[in-house]
């Protein structure tokens, strides 16, 4: 699942111990075409001006994470670099429109439509007569055959990340005139607009060799308002210059240059000039909120007599400094003030737009062992939630509306939206506590005595996870407890700081008690397709968990009711902790015990989300406008392999049940779309009822922009429009944002 609708890419232990009545779903009434649409949570913030009151001309600096490393969208290393590229130079017949629906593109398609469902679905796709290929060539079936044969699966030369939908092809062929491209399916495919966006030249999809190597640093022929220039990984550019044969309305500006810098580095990059658009995180925001005030942050350096190293250090804490900084002599603390203030300065000139990705943080149970195999442990984690204080915790100090996720499989706007959370119920301690009891724990039951913290289900943890677990001044300690065993004087002067920020990684926290939990909130991890994390979600400074009764610990057969949480430690993963944290507190409530696991950002998804090493755990997907295709893979249930492993695709948390399976593929097989619907959100349903993953909030989206670069921003669910970026003319004024930011 990506922002332009591409997709990303232990034995399930039966639970045969619920009552036929928990196992209910409601049953969705049938959602006809005339039924009121929901609308996105937040309104895109762009900047938004007529192409008539763009300035022709300039470039564009454009943040990214990391130069990428292949410029194939289909390839299993592709990234956001590279759908960025992707949609500035390549073809691509549907993109989304700003509620996260699939619209033709009028630059490349004058219709497409399923012409024929008996004895086949043929689709005919009526091409732009205008669109052709960057060396002339027009865009034609030639280039759709041969997607079509790359991504089929039939040639295992190609090496592909997925052929979700290509693999229902049966033949491609030219039409009545070369502009005509019909496409017959072997068997029904609903999500037929997924296909062909983008769409590659031949030149890329012909052969094994062009597909898999041709395309990584290179691609000679497109067909965009832009064209790729160079890939520089010297100066960590990616280079797009304006399309002399493109035929749609002329890009605005002469170039896109795509710069990698890292998240933590955004705001001074955006004020040395670097670059001009860049994602960034609460703090960063603040900071250009800050510049932008009446008064600015006001300088320490300045005033009658010399400010003293106390004072100093009490600024740049309150400032945000790092540590390193905050803690270095007093000429170095001195120099790294004057820098911040000229950079504040240099600040003034942008601005923070804001709306919410298309994308939720979930949070993960792993169903594969221990006690998270029981269905009502799950449920009762789940019951334990409140899932609405969360969301308030992340969205609210950023003007955002704080709503929580209600499905897993679409987000508010889109068509296949629907709050099926009532399959499993909000929040009720008594209730939670009523499944725990019927799964046999009990409070204050005999406990066996562990000489290390107890391992999540999944593989054998590492080694560095155990020697984290093992205690001692990074390993466990009682949440709530930690003044006692803090005499760092350093420490103490940044209580409104995250206490985890600084330490070294690979640690667990023990949450057995009450107490305040709350850290300040920044970036959150961020899970797309199983990279990295999720930035997005944040609080403000000193934000405290919440107090409340504490149950007694739970037990059954001598072992403790004790869930491993693992987290990122990485810089941008202070919103999980203090997010995880939270939840730690209401799960106490009930008499469930977490141990907080800090590990690093390189090793959270390959060693422990992927490999089943952890109870609990906080990630993002992305929103899709085609769930029966890219969700399946997700929620699928896990299948033993030949040679005795369990084949889980992407569904980390490995529950599934063959209902859902049966779901999707009925969905993905329907060509009415209202009953398309219906199974989707039927599907939704039952995987809440499953309770493998609990959707919590949809993330936010802060970017910070010049502010006379218009048409860029945060863009919500739509694919951007490339064409209509640039700068605003002289004497032209912005219109509000309907957001109001």
């Amino acid at each position: 699942m990506s922002h332009d609708g591409v997709s990303p890419r232990a034995v399930m232990r039966a639970v045969a111990f619920l009552t036929a009545g928990v196992l209910a779903v409601p049953l969705l009434g049938g959602c006809g075409s005339d039924e009121e649409a929901s609308k996105p949570l937040a309104a895109q913030d762009i900047a938004l001006v007529a192409r008539d009151q763009v300035a022709s001309g300039g470039t564009l600096k454009w943040a990214v994470d990391a130069v990428p490393e292949t410029l194939n969208a289909y390839q299993a290393d592709a990234d956001a670099g590279t759908t960025r590229v992707a949609q500035a130079v390549l073809p691509s017949m549907f993109r989304l429109d700003a509620n996260g629906r699939p619209v033709a593109n009028p630059a490349y398609l004058e219709s497409a439509k399923v012409i024929e469902t008996e004895p086949r679905q043929v689709v005919l796709y009526k091409l732009n007569q205008q669109a052709v290929w960057s060396d002339g060539r027009e865009i034609g079936a030639a280039d759709f055959v041969a997607q079509w044969r790359a991504l089929s699966g039939k040639d295992s030369a190609y090496w592909t990340a997925r052929n979700a939908g290509y693999d229902r092809i049966e033949k491609i062929e030219r039409g009545a005139s070369d502009l005509q491209v019909r496409v017959t399916f072997s068997r029904p495919y609903a999500d037929w607009k997924s296909l062909f966006s983008p769409l590659y030249p031949k030149d890329v999809m012909g052969s094994p060799e062009a597909f898999n190597d041709g395309a990584r640093r290179k691609l000679p022929v497109t067909a965009g308002p832009f064209m790729l220039d160079k890939v520089d990984t010297a100066t960590k550019d990616v280079v797009l210059t304006r399309n002399p044969r493109w035929w749609g309305k002329p890009a605005k500006l002469d170039q896109i240059v795509l710069h990698a810098v890292p998240r933590d580095q955004r705001a001074a990059s955006l004020a040395d000039g670097t670059v001009d658009l860049a994602e960034i995180d609460a703090s960063e925001a603040e900071r250009i909120g800050l510049a932008g005030g009446a008064k600015g942050p006001g300088s320490p350096l300045v005033g009658g007599g010399r400010t003293s190293a106390k004072k100093l250090r009490a600024w740049a804490l309150a400032h945000g400094f790092d540590s390193d900084d905050v803690h270095a002599g007093e000429k170095k603390l001195r120099k790294a003030i004057s820098r911040y203030l000229e950079q504040q300065e240099a600040l003034r000139t942008f601005d923070v737009r804001r709306s919410l990705e298309p994308a939720y943080t979930q949070l993960a149970l792993n169903g594969a062992g221990g006690p998270l195999a029981d269905e009502r442990v799950r449920r009762a984690v789940a019951r334990a939630l409140d899932r609405k204080e969360l969301a308030k915790v992340v969205l609210t100090p950023l003007g955002l509306p704080a709503v929580p996720v209600g499905s897993h499989l679409a987000l508010s706007g889109q068509a296949d939206y629907a709050d099926n959370s009532d399959a499993l119920g909000g929040q009720d301690t008594k209730e939670a506590q009523a499944l725990l009891a019927d799964a046999g724990w009990v409070a204050g039951g005999p406990v066996k005595e562990q000489k290390k913290a107890e391992k999540a289900a999944g593989p054998e943890a590492t080694k560095d996870d155990e020697d984290a677990s093992e205690g001692g001044t990074d390993g466990a300690y009682i949440v709530g407890e930690d003044d006692k065993n803090q005499d760092d004087s350093a420490r103490k002067g940044e209580d409104d700081k995250d206490d985890t920020g600084d330490k070294k990684d690979d640690k667990s926290e023990r949450r057995g008690h009450g107490g305040e939990g709350g850290k300040r909130l920044a970036q959150d991890g961020k899970q797309y397709s199983g990279q990295g994390g999720a930035p997005g979600a944040y609080a403000p400074k000193g934000t405290a968990a919440p107090a409340g009764a504490v149950a007694a610990p739970l037990a059954k057969d001598g072992q403790a009711l004790d869930l491993r949480f693992v987290l990122p430690s990485g810089p941008g993963s202070e919103t999980l902790n203090t997010v995880a944290q939270r939840i730690s507190g209401m799960l106490e409530k009930v008499g469930i015990r977490t141990t907080i696991t800090k590990v690093s950002d390189e090793s959270y998804f390959k060693d422990h989300i992927a490999s089943g090493d952890y109870d609990l755990a906080l990630y993002s997907w992305p929103s899709t406008a085609f769930p029966a295709t890219d969700a399946r893979p997700i929620y699928a249930k896990p299948v033993p392999a030949a040679d005795g492993s369990v084949n889980v695709e992407q569904n980390y948390t490995r529950v599934g049940t063959d209902q859902v399976d049966q779901l999707f593929d009925e969905a993905a097989a329907t060509l009415d779309e209202d009953e398309a619907r219906d199974l989707i959100r039927k599907a939704d349903s039952r995987i809440w009822a499953a309770a493998g993953s609990i959707p919590l909030y949809q993330r936010p989206q802060l970017v910070g922009a010049r502010k006379n670069l218009v048409n860029a921003g945060a863009f919500g669910f739509q694919t951007p429009i490339y064409e209509d970026m640039g700068y605003l003319k002289k004497g032209a004024k912005i219109s509000p944002s309907p957001s109001g930011n």
